[in-house]
């Protein structure tokens, strides 16, 4: 009995991935679907990995890792993948603005069309958690607990605010050259480092800082940055730069910021950040090829084809399948190593490595619960038949036509 029900499983895996890649236009670059979906692996993964919620005299507060174990500091470098998010974004706008000037489409219908599909599942989690915090603190939880957990959440909806806002400008700044918002951050952090300047400054770094890899993915889009030669000058010039900056400069060595630091690399962006994201998409754009080829093989498109129709999902309750699992473990009554302990000690690390999978299991829970928020409306066709609109994806652009095909199967 197991053993068919196996293999009607696995036909069935075979048939889904066979769909998915006939359904695939022959000219789709399905590289940029790759580093899309390895960029939201990578927010996740790391906020996993240095976000601890601990379990202290009634209440839970999020502490690091990293400020307890500097050494874990590389862990920041290989997730903190905003940059390559932008990048893609950056190519992506450019690439569908002009298609829509092409088709004679409005500038207003365009953003539309593209915000409509990004906002829609945001609506479902601000929905959720505004009925989860009444809920909490009617049953009495604590301010602090609360604020917290509410912290958690919508932290990550900064980056939406800022992408909303790059996508928005995108018909002034895709033909802007990054070195002119290069340059304001560089100016800024003078001021405010070099000269004293006020630390309201910094957070003009906020828009400047993740142009650079926005206009470099416009660039990417008009059909520059297509040699290796430019992708290994962007990986191993940010890279020098950015490790003078924290040797000499004063700048923190962790890209992600650290509770209790002087200075954040991430909130506002810094030079060191910007630099470091000039690394990371050297590095993602000498990846191109690589993947291009890996892509041909039906079963590694499919995965990545599947994660980008749920990106948006993944990306917006991955924290809440964190907590949801922390808050389920305070059910064992004493604090559990990995999850509810304080990360102060090099026995922590294994530790949470072992919850890693239990917070993968909670966010395909989300998923199932939440993913439809993503597809879009309903709509009725002739024949009765129901079809979804087009699913909303981080960058704003409608997903590959093997998205349709998987939802048929």
């Amino acid at each position: 009995m197991l053993r068919e029900v196996v293999r009607r499983v696995s036909a069935a895996l075979r048939h889904l991935v066979r769909r998915i890649d006939a359904a695939t236009p022959v000219g789709r670059d399905r590289t940029v679907d790759a580093l899309r979906a390895l960029a939201i692996l990578g927010v996740v993964l790391g906020h996993w990995t240095v976000t601890a919620l601990v379990a202290d005299s009634g209440t839970v507060r999020a502490v690091s890792p990293l400020h307890f174990l500097p050494q874990l500091t590389p862990i920041s470098w290989v997730f903190q993948t905003l940059a390559v998010f932008f990048l893609v974004g950056g190519q992506v706008g450019a690439q569908s603005y002009a298609a829509a000037r092409a088709r004679g489409e409005s500038y207003g219908r365009w953003l539309g069309a593209r915000l409509s599909r990004l906002f829609r599942p945001v609506a479902a989690v601000l929905v959720v958690w505004s009925v989860v915090v009444a809920a909490l603190l009617a049953s009495g939880v604590r301010l602090e607990t609360v604020h917290t957990l509410g912290k958690l959440v919508l932290s990550p909806l900064w980056f939406l605010l800022v992408f909303t806002a790059l996508t928005a400008a995108t018909p002034l700044v895709a033909g802007l050259h990054p070195l002119w918002p290069l340059a304001v951050v560089l100016h800024v952090d003078l001021i405010r480092f070099g000269l004293g300047g006020p630390g309201w400054l910094g957070w003009l770094n906020v828009a400047a800082g993740w142009l650079v890899p926005y206009c470099l993915g416009a660039a990417w889009a008009r059909g520059g940055l297509r040699d290796r030669t430019t992708g290994w000058t962007l990986l191993v010039g940010g890279a020098a730069v950015t490790a003078g900056l924290v040797a000499w400069g004063g700048y923190p060595a962790s890209m992600v910021g650290v509770p209790g630091a002087a200075i954040s690399n991430l909130n506002p962006p810094t030079l060191a950040s910007v630099t470091f994201g000039l690394a990371q998409c050297g590095a993602a754009l000498l990846l191109v090829e690589p993947l291009r080829r890996a892509l041909r093989r039906p079963v590694l498109w499919a995965a990545v084809a599947l994660m980008n129709l749920s990106a948006m999902t993944v990306f917006l309750w991955h924290q809440t399948a964190m907590m949801a699992v922390t808050a389920i473990g305070l059910l064992a009554g004493d604090p559990l190593p990995g999850l509810h302990t304080m990360p102060d000690g090099a026995g922590w690390v294994p530790a949470r490595l072992g919850w890693l999978p239990v917070f993968a299991v909670a966010l395909g829970v989300c998923w199932a619960a939440f993913h439809p928020y993503e597809q879009g409306r309903r709509k009725r066709r002739g024949g009765g038949r129901v079809v979804r609109e087009r699913p909303a994806v981080p960058s704003g652009e409608c997903p590959p036509a093997a998205v349709a095909e998987a939802r048929r199967v």
